[in-house]
């Protein structure tokens, strides 16, 4: 459960984005749309293993600069 502590005379908008923010943090809306439909193990290796080979372009490319 998130709780955000309002202050005495602070702005609804800012407490607003303040909610947003740590929501955003916790991941929950992520986990959400990740749980609506099933995805093999093997297309989620593939996933992080294309995801590492980025990285590690990046990160090279970024040395030899």
């Amino acid at each position: 459960m998130i709780i955000i502590p309002v202050k005495e005379g602070e702005n609804i908008d800012k407490a607003l984005k303040k909610l947003k923010r740590k929501f955003e943090k916790t991941g929950v809306v992520k986990e959400l749309r990740e749980r609506q439909k099933f995805t093999k193990p093997s297309v989620i290796r593939r996933h992080e293993l294309l995801k590492a080979i980025y990285i590690k372009k990046l990160q090279d490319s970024m040395v030899s600069m």
